[in-house]
């Protein structure tokens, strides 16, 4: 077993570490955007194609105690680097996090580990440096106190490049945001699903794909596999097994509109991406054939929020949710514009009374736009602007 974190949006680390329960490993810590857990080399490769609110997955490499230089020196190159990097595989200091530490010199640090890691790996294969290009394993240094922790990425790309959206348009939502806010808001596929501003579909794909019970890293590659510890067989065991529980039969009823016809004409496009990356064709699957029987897909159509029908897509009339990420100040537009949304969005409680309304915002008072205080809030830092995501009853 090893030790390993799961990295998510602040806020959503209850979320994150409910998924590697339900993955059947064994969740250690939580806390300020990590979930500290263990799995075997199995459940690193569950974790990394499954996880819909994580962005990365880090192995912990190592940790120790260091009051100064010497012993952060001597702890770095006391880890046995030689069973994680492979021959022909350089190193790389990506970021350094401190926190209530005597270390202050950023720079000083990220060059001590460098320093000691590769002096470590170039005695033991007998070399005088290590690769500069190439493959770099990428090291993550925390230090809280006097406690370090060394860090190796097993992703590569965020785990929020799931691979079906090739473009987002314009100030586009992480998926691995709009999953958190979809599991905030505890939709099941049972429910009719709703975005008045769909944008590129992120939202409504994202759904799509927890109905489907697809793992969202299905169509993607990991660096894990590059490492020293990885097995390709077992990364493609794994695959197979979750390729296996995808379910296109289930009946969805989730929709998407927007009034940018562009915006529109993306989402649709991912959506089949999506489809093909949970058939297990990778990205570049040639998508829905002349003939081929559909499944059931997320429905996209140009429409301004105003010209919005009652229960528009749901045809049996019942409540549902509409989940959504409206334009907003620091992310698209002004201030203004965004609370003259705000105040249109009121017609959504004419039009689809008993429904839940999910929306993230940098608004912390998006209530009073709707007259009544929000079921709940939640803090979620959405990319790097802090952010809300309030869940109303209309």
């Amino acid at each position: 077993m090893m030790n390993a974190y799961a990295l998510c949006a602040v806020g959503a680390e209850k979320i994150v570490s409910t998924e590697l329960k339900k993955l059947g490993l064994s969740v250690l810590a939580a806390a300020f955007g990590k979930v500290r857990f263990q799995a075997d080399l199995k459940g690193l490769y569950r974790a990394l194609m499954s996880l819909r609110a994580a962005d990365r997955v880090l192995l912990e490499a190592g940790a120790f105690p260091a009051a100064d230089f010497d012993a952060l020196f001597e702890g770095t190159r006391n880890i046995p680097w030689e069973a994680l990097i492979p021959p022909g595989m350089g190193i790389r200091v990506a970021k350094v996090r401190v926190n209530r530490s005597p270390f202050h010199a950023l720079t000083t640090i990220q060059a001590m580990v460098h320093k000691a890691a590769a002096e470590r790996l170039c005695q033991r294969r007998g070399l005088n440096r290590l690769p500069e290009q190439g493959k770099q394993g990428e090291l993550r240094v925390y230090i809280d106190k006097d406690q370090v922790s060394l860090l190796l990425d097993l992703a590569g790309e965020p785990l929020f490049k799931r691979g079906y959206r090739i473009e987002g348009g314009i100030a586009p939502l992480r998926e691995t945001t709009a999953a958190a806010m979809l599991l905030l808001a505890m939709w099941r596929r049972k429910f009719p699903l709703y975005d008045p501003f769909c944008g590129s579909g992120t939202i409504a794909i994202e759904a799509a794909m927890y109905a489907w019970d697809m793992a969202p890293g299905l169509g993607r590659s990991f660096v894990l596999s590059d490492l020293a510890l990885g097995n390709r067989d077992l990364e493609q065991t794994v695959r197979e097994e979750l390729l296996n529980r995808v379910d296109f039969a289930r009946i969805i009823r989730i929709y998407g509109s927007d009034a940018d016809p562009r915006a529109v004409s993306l989402a649709q496009s991912n959506r089949v991406r999506a489809y093909t990356l949970a058939q297990g064709k990778g990205p570049a699957g040639k998508g829905i054939q002349r003939g081929e029987a559909l499944p059931w897909l997320p429905d996209f159509k140009v429409c301004p929020l105003q010209q919005i029908k009652a229960h528009y897509g749901n045809k049996e009339n019942t409540p549902g949710f509409i989940i959504t990420n409206p334009p907003y100040g620091k992310r698209l537009g002004d201030r203004e514009t965004a609370e003259t949304t705000y105040q249109d969005m009121e017609l959504l409680s004419r039009r689809f009374p008993g429904w839940k309304l999910g929306i993230i915002t940098d608004h912390p008072g998006l209530e009073s736009f709707f007259g009544k205080k929000a079921d709940c809030c939640k803090a979620l830092i959405n990319g790097a602007i802090p952010s809300y995501f309030f869940l109303f009853t209309l």
